[in-house]
């Protein structure tokens, strides 16, 4: 297989269908609204929570078989359906129209993978084995879950502020880069990990007089 490239790529706003809407179609609608996209699902059922995202008007569904239309004006399509006859035909036409396609646990239907992700905050981590072995992608974000704990989420917000103050500051460039590297060093997020700590547990004393 050709090495993949990887990136993150802004979806908000474009359109992006789903075609299959039971459980694991439901888990790529959710990782979808996170991002801002518009989002049909075309279905001949769906299952509650994708029936209440379309009531919610977060999601359009249309319960109904696929049609090929549906792939105009798509940005991307994710199959998500128990026919590997129809994932191959929406695979097909997906790239007559040159729209990304992702069919899932089929790596030979897909432009791109969904990764295993840690999220803390605006801080990603994303694991991909390009399809040939999810448990292992699931596996390692387990290990990196432990590795990167949800401290690190309020960290990296306070290291963007931090950072516009000094790019904004009349230091010189080097001294710029050597205070951003400094900052987002182990030791410095340890520092204010041990700080909030100290803090936390303060207030709790505090909260045992009152």
């Amino acid at each position: 297989m050709t090495s993949l490239f990887p990136m993150f790529m802004k979806l908000e706003g474009k359109q992006c269908l789903v075609v299959g809407a039971g459980n694991i179609g439901e888990q790529k609608i959710g990782g979808l609204l996170e991002t801002g996209a518009r989002i049909r699902v075309v279905a001949l059922d769906a299952n509650p929570t994708v029936r209440e995202w379309a009531r919610a008007g977060k999601v359009e569904l249309k319960l109904r078989a696929f049609g090929n239309d549906d792939l105009q004006g798509a940005f991307l399509v994710v199959v998500a359906t128990a026919s590997r006859s129809l994932n191959e035909r929406i695979y097909r036409e997906a790239q007559r129209l040159r729209v990304l396609c992702n069919g899932v646990d089929v790596p030979d239907l897909c432009d791109f993978f969904y990764p295993a992700i840690v999220r803390r905050g605006d801080l990603q981590i994303a694991v991909s084995t390009a399809g040939q072995s999810p448990s292992l992608a699931q596996k390692i974000r387990q290990q990196l879950e432990k590795q990167f704990g949800p401290g690190y989420a309020a960290w990296v917000a306070e290291l963007g502020e931090t950072r516009k103050l000094i790019l904004g500051s009349d230091l010189d460039r080097q001294r710029k880069l050597d205070l951003l590297h400094s900052l987002a060093s182990r030791e410095a997020f340890e520092a204010v990990l041990a700080e909030s700590r100290a803090l936390t547990a303060e207030l709790a004393v505090q909260g045992d007089r009152a």
